[in-house]
């Protein structure tokens, strides 16, 4: 099975697509942050383009989300 269909994944792609919402923006413009068609964010956000950590930081920081916060509701970091 390829890691863009596990649960994790998709729920990571839930979490950016919640996460740019709620920072106002739509996929056409985070693509112009981004320098990118609208299309790139699109097939990212359907799970059509996987996701790279740079890219993964980068929108991030472009919509405004910690990633430590989104991999933490991931539950891939261990609680002390």
């Amino acid at each position: 099975m390829k890691s863009i269909y596990e649960r994790s994944y998709q729920t990571l792609l839930g979490l950016l697509v919640q996460a740019r919402k709620e920072a106002g923006l739509t996929q056409q413009q985070l693509a112009a942050k981004l320098r990118r068609p609208q299309s790139f964010v699109s097939k990212i956000e359907n799970g059509e383009r996987r996701l790279d950590v740079v890219e993964f930081l980068t929108f991030c920081r472009l919509i405004g989300t910690n990633p430590h916060a989104m991999i933490e509701q991931l539950g891939f970091t261990k609680k002390s």
